[in-house]
């Protein structure tokens, strides 16, 4: 692609040698489980987040299960997320043998609806999985409430949130606990898999390390069933070199995302995304909708813009979730979306000049020949 959805190669050549050195030292020290970057790192992003503790560990869905495991979910539990988000969302639910129970979201911000939240829940919800989707904040002071009702957790998936804020709350440190991933094309990516939890709640953090490490706090010492689910040493260094660039990119961000807003103002047939009042919007996609999304996307790629869909099905309409019993028209808000978005090229260093390039290319698809950019 011309532009491409997400430009890894510009966040690498800005940290590179910052890398490198990093890299040299571990390779030197030989401390390739555990060492200082790690520490590093969970005492940094602790402190973006303004949470108590973050626990490395190998990837975004451990992540959340295993946020899910110490906040007391169980097998038979139930677990409220949204029907619009990443499959590992409820994955990690099915893999402690607790039932994902799916809502629809709003029509506004496609963020989980608190309303059919509080429709959803009784005696077995154990937790609710606010997704902050695309980068915002999902309402969590309003799925508090009705977490208190039943006396569920809140476990946050911030795993498009790094930096994203509600009320001045930052994303990661407004539930019982959370999971992020540090997938590499995250506003804070690794070069591989990687992952945390973070807490306020010292004995949720303890619980967490000690089911990561094969339920053993002591060597040979295992006092529960856990896994081996591990922050890579190396992946602590990239992740160290990004998270202090991690607030001027999600600035960037935000410009950009402010420039596709006016360059797509008069653009009829495209719904742009919106911030939901209280949010600071990090932007990790920028997801419009359209109709005949299929086409738009195909001759998006045509044309060397590198779109793509941020997801084309809800959970219940993939073959992995069929056993719910839930057909076309369960969720009718999430369903009508996952036809619609189309995310646009978006990340830190986008220029001008590629987003006029996307808008000229998306504005003829659209059926108009005087685009904005011409």
């Amino acid at each position: 692609m011309n532009i491409p959805l997400v430009d890894l190669a510009a966040q690498m050549r800005e940290i590179d040698a910052e890398v490198q050195e990093g890299l040299a030292e571990v390779f030197a020290d030989t401390a390739f489980i555990g060492g200082k970057p790690v520490a590093e790192f969970e005492n940094g992003y602790a402190e973006q987040t303004e949470a108590a503790y973050c626990v490395g560990v190998a990837n975004g869905t451990d992540a959340l299960e295993l946020a899910l495991r110490a906040v007391g979910v169980t097998a038979g539990g139930e677990v409220v997320l949204p029907a619009n988000t990443f499959i590992a969302t409820a994955e990690a639910v099915s893999r402690i043998g607790a039932t994902p129970v799916l809502v629809d979201v709003d029509d506004e911000y496609l963020l989980i609806d608190p309303a059919r939240v509080a429709e959803a829940v009784n005696s077995r919800t154990q937790a609710i999985v606010p997704v902050h989707l695309f980068g915002q904040v999902a309402p969590v002071e309003q799925l508090t409430e009705i977490a208190e009702s039943v006396g569920a957790a809140i476990v946050e998936d911030a795993a498009q949130s790094q930096g994203a804020t509600r009320f001045g709350r930052y994303a990661g440190g407004l539930g019982r606990a959370a999971g992020t991933s540090f997938y590499p094309g995250k506003n804070l990516g690794a070069a591989g898999d990687a992952g945390a939890v973070t807490t306020q709640d010292a004995e949720i953090a303890e619980r967490v390390r000690l089911i990561a490490a094969h339920g053993s706090s002591k060597k040979y010492v295992h006092e529960v069933v856990g896994m081996n689910s591990r922050l890579d040493t190396i992946q602590a260094v990239v992740l160290n070199a990004k998270l202090k660039r991690l607030a001027r990119w999600n600035e960037a961000r935000r410009v950009a995302a402010a420039r596709y807003g006016d360059l797509l103002s008069e653009v009829a047939g495209v719904r742009l995304p919106k911030s939901m009042p209280g949010n600071l919007d990090v932007w990790h996609l920028y997801v419009v909708r359209v109709e005949e999304r299929d086409r738009l996307l195909a001759e998006l790629h045509n044309a060397g813009i590198g779109a793509g869909i941020h997801y084309p099905h809800p959970l219940h309409l993939t073959q992995a979730y069929a056993a719910m019993g839930l057909g076309e028209g369960s969720f009718p808000i999430a369903e009508r979306a996952a036809r619609q978005i189309l995310s646009l090229p978006l990340f830190p260093h986008i220029s001008q000049s590629q987003q006029e390039q996307v808008v000229r290319a998306l504005t003829p698809a659209l059926g108009f020949h005087d685009g904005v950019c011409e």
